[in-house]
């Protein structure tokens, strides 16, 4: 597949396409560090934010660095599916990491409990994250990735681009995200 700008989604046609969920989108620059809000339409509640920054690694370039994805505990009693939500919250991350040159995003689904553990690792798989390693704070290697993300959990990385052209139909005019 040839890579276009049609192909891609815009920050814009991502935040329109959540205005049609009812939700409003804000994304927040401070330097290399970012923060994205989800808040209702129709409440004006905050109902979930990502975090994370953009860092220079040797050999690898820059890296869409997500530190955090938290959704409110009020989204669960929502129509909307948390993995919805969070969907339009990653794709402005994702974009925003792609407008700054970052080829790869990182992020850790975190080990909280097994159960949630195995669907948040699900989701980023189906979303087009890879495994690339287990935290389990039981090696040295862990001790970098403890540091860095705070918990135990499974590493993922994906390619932004192709997590674009994925998902990017998605966020289209007359999408069904948009029905």
């Amino acid at each position: 597949m040839v890579v276009t700008a049609a192909t891609i989604p815009t920050v814009s046609e991502i935040m329109d396409s959540s205005k049609a969920q009812k939700l409003q989108l804000k994304l927040q620059t401070l330097g290399p560090f970012f923060r994205i809000t989800v808040s209702s339409l129709e409440t004006e509640k905050e109902l979930g934010r990502a975090e994370g920054f953009i860092k220079i690694w040797f050999g690898a370039g820059k890296i869409l660095h997500l530190d955090n994805i938290r959704l409110n505990r009020e989204t669960m009693g929502m129509e909307k599916s948390i993995f919805g939500i969070g969907l339009f919250v990653g794709a402005v991350a994702i974009r925003y990491g792609y407008d700054c040159g970052c080829k790869t995003v990182e992020l850790l689904a975190i080990n909280d409990s097994d159960l949630y553990h195995s669907k948040l690792v699900r989701f980023y798989t189906r979303m087009g994250f890879r495994a690339v390693h287990e935290v389990t704070g039981g090696s040295m290697q862990d001790l970098a990735h403890l540091l860095v993300w705070g918990g135990n959990g499974t590493r993922m990385d994906a390619n932004i681009e192709q997590l674009l052209l994925k998902w990017g139909r998605k966020f289209k005019p007359g999408s069904s995200s948009e029905r």
